[in-house]
């Protein structure tokens, strides 16, 4: 069977994809475990210079990938082509843990005793539509580091990318079956990938509620998961910042990839005697933003991934206090036009859900204290920035919120040699930064007598 893939600026058919079924599912499981022992009995170094050549094989074909990237999710030509460089490098990164994946000795009494890392196995990837390859590098490139072999279930809106790159690590030299893409539902594939017993561990990037489910699945065979789940990020700026820099920063911390990141500083607070001057600011960066075909070298955002998701971010402009919209193009696409919304109350629902579109919600606050536990009132925990010049403000403050990836003056949460991940209801586990491959492994304990 086939499904058909819609291209989000134009809603034409994008390419027909062939679909797994279960039965091909087992198939690739078999082939993944055969390939696995193969890979694993490799010398490190040969693993990752396979790594390597996979990371050269994304930049070779680096225009067509970006080229395919933005059409499939809808993202700018520019931005599309920085997540196909961060792929390449993300492999080229883990291409050096092979030879580093060490070990420990441990001082006993009568013998020697050492750790070892061994892979899991079989690792099951569930990723999302937003950033398709860039997400898939993060997980697929430490868990093959790892010595694992990879089923990696795309989003069924956004599989072109991982075909590309199951294509490309197959031609890097990578054994046959060690990295498999199967697409399909969640309700059938995603589900059978994670209740397979041969699958050691499931690294998901999706929604809270499907982190969920997850991790109830997972539990039932005690099989490791790590979650990178939902977010709701804010933006703490103080009246001392450099305001025009942060307002212009939420054309990408908010409006980059359509609002579509669960980093997304989709709540901004405001120190109150700087709120107008920055809305005043913020509105000349909505103003500005060009909205438009992600193929074309001026567009700074894109359209919504499908209808539906347009139709669900549009309810909750719908009634809302809207302090000025930008423009969208005429036409087909599913476009959203990025949003400001001045709500009253800190538990407004523009607050507290996350919207996963170009809305951003600002609400003014009175002192530090209060900034920190407004940023604090949400069952999220991802990401955030603060904005101030004062330093010794903006330790107390990146230390008092919860989340897991802050940044000060800046909207930047992801460098893939820096771990990532979040608190509360964002997600368990970490993943990016050098000891990602541990997450894959099992530690493995050895003790040799030494008495005669």
């Amino acid at each position: 069977m086939t499904q058909t893939v819609i291209e989000p600026a134009t809603e034409q058919p994008l390419a027909e994809v062939a679909t797994t079924s279960l039965a091909e599912f087992e198939q690739v499981v078999a082939a993944a475990r055969s390939a696995q022992r193969h890979w694993w009995s490799l010398a490190p170094s040969e693993r990752g210079a396979a790594l390597a050549a996979v990371a050269a094989g994304i930049e070779a074909e680096a225009a067509t990938l970006a080229r395919l990237e933005a059409r499939n999710v809808g993202m700018p030509i520019a931005d599309a082509r920085g997540a196909v460089a961060g792929a390449a490098a993300t492999f080229r990164f883990y291409a050096a843990a092979p030879e580093r994946l060490g070990g420990e000795t441990i001082p006993v009494a009568g013998g020697v005793d050492m750790t070892f890392r061994e892979p899991l196995g079989l690792v099951g990837v569930i990723t999302p539509w937003n950033f398709p390859l860039t997400i898939a590098a993060w997980k697929i490139a430490p868990a093959l580091a790892a010595g694992n072999a990879v089923v990696h279930k795309p989003a069924t809106l956004t599989p072109m990318t991982a075909l590309e790159l199951q294509r490309i690590a197959l031609e890097a030299g990578l054994p046959e079956g060690l990295l498999s893409v199967v697409v399909g539902s969640g309700a059938e594939i995603g589900r059978a990938l994670i209740d397979h017993p041969e699958v050691g561990k499931v690294s998901l990037t999706g929604s809270t509620a499907v982190g969920v489910e997850v991790a109830e699945r997972a539990a039932r065979r005690i099989k490791r998961v790590s979650l990178e789940l939902g977010g709701k990020s804010p933006s703490i700026v103080f009246a001392d910042a450099d305001l025009d820099r942060a307002a212009a920063g939420l054309a990408g911390g908010c409006f980059g990839n359509a609002g579509q990141d669960c980093c997304a500083r989709s709540r901004v607070f405001v120190e109150r005697s700087a709120l107008e001057p920055f809305l005043e600011r913020l509105e000349r960066t909505v103003a500005s933003l060009r909205v438009g075909d992600p193929l074309d070298e001026q567009t700074e955002m894109g359209p919504l991934i499908s209808a539906g998701h347009r139709a669900g971010v549009a309810a909750y402009a719908d009634g809302a206090p809207i302090a000025f919209q930008g423009r969208v193009p005429d036409g087909p696409g599913y476009w959203f036009p990025p949003t400001v919304l001045t709500p009253t109350e800190a538990n407004d629902r523009v607050l507290q859900e996350e919207i996963f579109g170009p809305v951003v919600a600002v609400l003014p606050f009175a002192d530090e204290a209060e900034a920190v536990a407004i940023a604090n009132d949400s069952a999220y925990g991802l990401s955030g920035s603060i904005w101030t010049r004062d330093l010794g403000r903006a330790l107390r403050v990146s230390r008092g919120i919860e989340a897991g990836n802050l940044s000060v003056n800046s909207n930047s949460s992801v460098r893939y040699w820096t771990p990532f991940g979040g608190f509360k209801s964002s997600g368990l586990g970490r993943e990016l930064g050098p000891d990602a491959p541990y997450a894959f492994t099992e530690t493995k304990n050895v003790f040799i007598s030494t008495k005669e």
